[in-house]
């Protein structure tokens, strides 16, 4: 059994009044006692942790299954919540997402769910304002403000400036009917060693016709 405490901060807000946010437990490491339509019961020696995940989290798991997840402890005067995630790198992008106006715990979660994370990355660079307008409780204007604050930040991480360019692969492939959602997880398969757009989409469609 593992449990690794982290910093405790106190933030108040006047978006959703006097919140608190703990990081008291970053990180779990057990066995899944329970699953449930969207969240995991993890079981460290006699302590069960209700904790809120992904559908792609959910889709991988099993009961009595050991698992290992970084997570946030978000704690209101009326709620105490674990949200976890597979990497840090996800983690991390969840506190960006609640760190936008209007954007809560639940909605970051919701955002997270609609692909991967270079997916939703690709997104807020190509300001796809309706990959997140899909999402319950983001509107238009939540999804603007949400690409306007993380494009930058996301523009300029070590990751995202190493990483490959596939807007003319995107383009082909919805010309050829697919959606652009479809498109960029197709993409986000591909390897990295593909630098030829037409191996690209070569690649793509295969991975689109295996679904």
């Amino acid at each position: 059994m593992r449990i690794f405490i982290g910093d405790l901060s106190l933030n108040p807000s006047p978006r959703l009044g006097r919140e608190t946010k703990y990081n008291m437990i970053s990180f779990l490491d057990g066995t899944i006692k329970a699953i449930r339509k969207n969240y995991l019961i993890v079981m460290t020696d006699y302590v069960g942790y209700k904790v809120f995940v992904t559908p792609q989290i959910l889709l991988n798991v099993q009961p009595a299954q050991k698992t290992s997840l970084f997570t946030f402890t978000y704690v209101r005067e009326d709620q105490l919540a674990l949200y976890g995630f597979s990497t840090l790198n996800e983690l991390e992008f969840f506190e960006q997402l609640i760190g936008v106006s209007g954007i809560g715990p639940k909605s970051a979660l919701a955002i997270m769910s609609v692909g991967t994370l270079d997916v939703i990355k690709s997104g807020i660079l190509n300001g796809d304002v309706s990959l997140f307008t899909q999402v319950s409780g983001v509107g238009r204007k939540t999804a603007e403000r949400l690409i306007l604050e993380l494009k930058e930040k996301i523009a300029s991480s070590p990751e995202e400036l190493a990483a490959p360019r596939h807007s003319d692969v995107i383009d082909v492939l919805m010309a050829l009917g697919y959606s652009r959602t479809e498109a960029r997880e197709a993409l986000a398969q591909v390897p990295a060693d593909l630098k030829d757009s037409e191996d690209k989409i070569r690649f793509a469609l295969r991975s689109l016709a295996k679904q």
